[in-house]
């Protein structure tokens, strides 16, 4: 780490809080372990996870930085013993258990892709957490096929968009669900099949009636609560409900007998908590599948908006107000 400071800006709120803990403190430069690369951060994502950190409902994993921030693109300054696949310079977007929003942030080398070619760095940043999460649930645990029709809650959110995306690549119908008549519009315009306002009534008889009254294949669900009832009545026989994360709680009422007749399987995962094997095997079948479709235009990122790192509050604002479609990123560089 010849030439390299020892002193960093950072995001650490010394205590959970609103937006306004989000303040620009100094920490020391990470050293990189064994199988790790230092990354000189140019940008890092903003995702609701950060939210829920800050709120200090989100326990960071053993080991974990407290500095928020779990996806970051940039250059890579110094290589931890053993770290062949990259070399120092390489512009990288990177997969973090933390640290993102810094000058610097230790990433696994496992969990490095290349920033695409033409892409800006506040646009790679926006990829690894909501590509990760989507391939994982999505192709990994639901083994979504061809022709088959995934309902998707939250269709302009960050896992939203890269859902629609995904379905450009395999072949699969996508209906989503959002907040507003305007967001809905942007989602088909993204590539929506059907796009529902979930405040127009309940989503659940709209479902089946679009796909004749066979219903999903898979629910990929991040509400939880009492959407999930609703979503098992959206699946078709031998449907696949995969959970990601539980804004409406935790908590839900099942139908047992429904399960049994529909054949129905219920799923689900947390990506932060998984080993780096695990992700390191994600990133590989991104760099196969989905990576060479950004160089051929065929994806491209989707970022709404990019705020100062000293504006890392207005980001969150902005997140918490569900005002965006896509992504949202800081400059930090």
């Amino acid at each position: 780490m010849t030439n390299l400071p020892s002193i960093m800006r950072a995001i650490d709120p010394e205590k959970p809080g609103g937006p306004d803990v989000l303040r620009v403190v100094e920490r020391p430069v990470p050293a990189p372990g064994p199988g790790e690369v230092l990354i000189r951060v140019h940008a890092a994502g903003v995702n609701r996870p950060d939210v829920l950190q800050r709120m200090g409902n989100y326990p960071m994993p053993p080991g974990a930085p407290s500095i928020l921030g779990l996806e970051a693109a940039g250059t890579v300054v110094a290589l931890g013993e053993g770290v062949e696949i990259l070399a120092t310079g390489a512009p990288v977007t990177a997969l973090v258990a933390g640290g993102a929003y810094a000058d610097y942030v230790v990433a696994p080398a496992a969990q490095c892709l290349p920033v695409p070619p033409g892409m800006r760095f506040d646009e790679a940043a926006t990829l690894p957490e909501t590509w990760f999460t989507v391939w994982s649930n999505l192709v990994d645990q639901a083994e979504v096929k061809a022709g088959e029709t995934v309902l998707v809650h939250g269709g302009t959110s960050g896992i939203g968009v890269t859902a629609i995306d995904l379905a450009k690549i395999l072949g699969f119908t996508v209906i989503v669900t959002c907040g507003t008549d305007a967001k809905c519009a942007a989602a088909r315009a993204l590539g929506a099949t059907h796009a529902l306002n979930y405040n127009s009534g309940d989503f659940a008889p709209h479902v089946r009636e679009l796909t004749g009254g066979r219903g999903v294949d898979i629910v990929l669900d991040m509400v939880g609560g009492d959407y999930v009832p609703r979503n098992l009545a959206c699946l078709a026989v031998g449907g696949r409900h995969v959970s990601i994360a539980f804004q409406k709680g935790g908590r839900a009422e099942l139908d047992i007998g429904l399960v049994m007749r529909k054949r129905l399987w219920l799923t689900g995962s947390m990506l932060r908590p998984r080993s780096i094997e695990d992700k390191g095997a994600i990133a590989k079948a991104l760099a196969a599948t989905v990576w060479p479709r950004f160089a051929d235009g065929t994806l491209s990122a989707r970022l709404d908006r990019t705020f100062p790192l000293e504006q890392a509050d207005d980001a969150h604002r902005l997140m918490e107000s569900g005002g965006h479609v896509g992504k949202i990123a800081l400059s930090i560089a």
